[in-house]
């Protein structure tokens, strides 16, 4: 899980470091940009127990990475990260508000921006609190059942 955290906060850097390149600058500022980075540690957290609750369960690198990837594309597709929800048909937008994907994207924004509420901070680490709670024992039973 540390090398996990290790690898989100290096892709991290790159990615805001090719952004300054090209002219962005966040509004927060510096604590801005460290708020996001700690809320990003937060989602790798939750998000890795999905993956350790897989290799547990299935032998194969391969599987549990093509299984996990399944369930998350159409989460990232169907959310605000690409594409102004506005655009989408009605049923869709309804699905976008609620994703966890789109709830975390606007919290990242919204704090690299300045204009975080806390009411997105919260809805953004519901997800990744709700998935370490869940299944941080689960992957601690399969372990130990083994």
């Amino acid at each position: 899980m540390v090398g996990d955290i290790l690898r989100h906060l290096i892709a991290a850097s790159i990615i805001l470091t090719i952004g300054l390149i090209l002219g962005y600058r966040p509004e927060a500022g510096i604590l801005g940009v460290l708020a996001a980075f700690a809320m990003l540690i937060a989602i790798g957290f939750g998000m890795g127990w999905v993956f350790i609750v897989l290799g547990l369960l299935i032998r194969t690198p391969t599987t549990v990475m093509t299984l996990g990837f399944t369930f998350l594309f159409p989460l990232v597709f169907a959310s605000n990260i690409m594409v102004d929800p506005g655009t989408m048909p009605d049923w869709l937008q309804a699905f976008v508000d609620v994703n966890p994907v789109s709830l975390m994207t606007t919290a990242l924004r919204g704090l690299m921006g300045g204009g975080a509420t806390l009411s997105q901070i919260v809805l953004a680490l519901i997800a990744p609190v709700a998935l370490t709670a869940i299944l941080a024992p689960t992957a601690l039973w399969l372990y130990l059942r083994r």
